[in-house]
């Protein structure tokens, strides 16, 4: 609480880095509920821009170097939970 996290997220693909690829992470509390999409990122990041982590996701990715991560400001108990990283660079997922 009160410092950022790093979401480290690396990824190895045998096909070229293009344009095509896609990054999302998702969350799920850790009360359970509705899996949702926190952080996108096709050529250039697109942060949410609605719930919890609006305003707070930062990216630090590399795709170049096969990196995905992103950072959290100001994080609290509540955002506990599960964040999955999920790397699609067609044709290979």
């Amino acid at each position: 609480v009160g410092e950022q996290v790093l979401l480290k997220c690396s990824f190895k693909s045998s096909s070229p880095i293009t344009e095509s690829l896609l990054v999302d992470w998702t969350y799920r509390p850790l009360s359970g509920g509705q899996m949702e999409t926190v952080f996108h990122y096709q050529s250039i990041p697109h942060p949410t821009s609605a719930g919890k982590f609006k305003d707070r996701i930062s990216w630090v990715g590399n795709v170049a170097k096969g990196d995905a991560s992103i950072i959290i400001q100001n994080p609290v108990l509540s955002d506990n939970g599960t964040f999955i990283c999920s790397v699609k660079n067609p044709p290979d997922v």
